[in-house]
């Protein structure tokens, strides 16, 4: 098994087409390469491929993602989209312990986000979660402010101080997600 980074302009056809169908997002199943290379520049790739380059595990970093929190703007980077060619290998796990390593190394303040029920994955990854924290973040939906759909934050790697900041989020001290417009 290797691991891999690339930048959304270096991937090729073949690995857009089974990321997308790894992905399994029925609004995104037709996406041409051109579109998604468009849709996901702020992004960069992160494999865990066999001998032959199929990808076994694939997760996504969105460097377009800024919290305000009390007045302040906060840019991390995002990882989302993890997902195993196969389930129950061990792939996943890989990719994350792989990935926590490189952005450690970079020092590159990456945080995630899981529902509840995938804390143990990310605790037997030796993730730090924080626990129901994620509800606390909104987000713009139309003309409204809603809650995350997600649980928990995952920490792969940040300062003591901003992760103490993402510890105190609660019902009266919301962090909001800020989109570019």
């Amino acid at each position: 098994m290797k691991y891999h980074v690339k930048e959304t302009k270096d991937l090729t056809e073949a690995q857009i087409k089974h990321i997308l169908e790894l992905w399994d997002i029925s609004a995104w199943n037709t996406m041409k390469s051109s579109y998604f290379r468009s849709f996901f520049k702020d992004s960069e790739f992160h494999f865990l491929m066999d001998m032959d380059e199929s990808i076994l595990a694939v997760m996504r970093v969105n460097f377009d993602f800024t919290l305000q929190i009390a007045d302040t703007g906060y840019s991390f980077a995002e990882a989302v989209g993890l997902v195993s060619a196969h389930k129950k290998k061990g792939y996943g796990a890989a990719l994350v312990n792989n990935f926590k390593e490189n952005v450690i190394q970079r020092n590159l303040e990456t945080i995630g986000f899981c529902h509840a029920d995938l804390r143990s994955f990310y605790e037997k990854c030796d993730i730090e979660i924080l626990h129901d924290k994620a509800k606390m973040i909104k987000e713009s939906v139309g003309p409204e402010w809603v809650n995350s759909e997600d649980d928990d934050i995952l920490i792969f790697h940040t300062s003591q101080k901003r992760k103490e900041l993402l510890n105190q989020l609660s019902v009266q001290n919301n962090a909001y997600l800020m989109t570019k417009e």
